[in-house]
């Protein structure tokens, strides 16, 4: 094992140590097992934990316009260059590099632990979010199939929730979402930051390709499943092109999105560093400009304003468009 150095995870946890506040993470007794992949899932290692709770509580600071999340996963194999969450591995005695993307972290005992908490006296149904840190339907779902009890259980309890994914995955569960929906219980998001090839390989290499990722927004909306597209995020002098924007958010208008908004690029402490180090490498011509404009995590508010104002045009473009029968 490599990151800790003591040579093995730092499972009990404290507030202080992890700023999300849900405070011990695990038990130092709870990490039941690791797995080796193989097939499909060679080069991966999965850390099998029996997790002390699955519902999280965002603090109350968090500009976040959720309350619970749930995550099944710790680490992503979709392996974005730009993952807010990869210092969360960090919590953990791992590296937000490699580590994140190909040692994960399985809560094997989720669904259980769902089932218990929402029977609780104290939990009085409120909308849950899913994908908030990691991507429910990331490879290894297909795998552990967590997310998909999670969606069972949520539905069956006739409980509120959402789902923001990458992976064209989520079509496994159609059949789920389309009963939920029914309920009126689910609302889905795909997250389509980009349709240009060259800056999908380079950025967000584990991901399906993003105009599978379009076709899912349309599967699950003639579904009956509500979904919206989040085109995010937006990656200053790779994929803010007007022309790129205007193929994106064309496709995803026209795919049928019930809602669409856009986010700038965010880097926060160690994921900056880790991005820029690639920039350094693979676009050393942008370097200096992401040093001039990310002086802190987020772009210029002027510049998130522009941004968002650009998508908004065309994104009522191409309903126009679609409206009249010109698309």
């Amino acid at each position: 094992m490599t990151g800790s150095p003591e040579g093995r995870l730092r499972w009990r946890l404290t507030e202080e140590d992890d700023g999300s506040g849900q405070g011990v993470l695990f038990n130092a007794d709870e990490l039941i097992d690791r797995h080796i992949g193989t097939g499909e899932f060679r080069g991966m290692e999965f850390l099998h934990v029996q997790a002390r709770s699955i519902i999280t509580k965002v603090p109350a600071a968090s500009r976040m316009p959720f309350r619970y999340t749930i995550n099944v996963y710790r680490g992503c194999s979709h392996a974005c260059l730009y993952c807010f969450a990869r210092p969360t591995h960090e919590y953990l005695g791992l590296n937000i590099g490699e580590d994140f993307e190909r040692r994960i972290v399985v809560k094997m005992n989720a669904v259980e632990r769902l089932q218990s908490e929402l029977k609780a006296r104290r939990w009085a149904g409120h909308h849950i979010a899913m994908g908030t840190n990691t991507d429910p339907y990331q490879r290894c779902e297909g795998k552990y199939h967590l997310t998909q009890g999670v969606v069972r259980v949520l539905t069956d309890a006739g409980n509120p929730f959402s789902i923001l994914t990458k992976s064209t995955l989520i079509m496994r569960d159609l059949d789920l979402l389309t009963e939920a929906a029914h309920k009126g219980l689910v609302q889905t998001s795909l997250s389509i930051g980009t349709l240009d090839e060259e800056v999908w390989r380079l950025t967000e290499p584990g991901t399906p390709h993003p105009r599978r990722r379009v076709e899912a927004v349309r599967r699950l909306n003639e579904a009956g499943v509500p979904c919206g597209v989040l085109v995010a995020p937006i990656l200053p002098g790779l994929s803010d092109q007007e022309s790129q924007l205007e193929e994106v958010v064309t496709a995803c208008v026209e795919a049928g999105a019930v809602s669409l908004s856009t986010v700038a690029l965010h880097l926060r402490p160690g994921v900056k560093e880790h991005f820029l180090n690639w920039v350094a490498t693979a676009r050393p011509d942008l370097l200096e400009a992401y040093r001039q404009r990310y002086h802190g995590s987020y772009l210029p508010k002027a510049d998130q304003r522009d941004l968002a104002e650009r998508v908004r045009r065309i994104a009522d473009r191409a309903r126009t468009g679609k409206f009249s029968g010109n698309s």
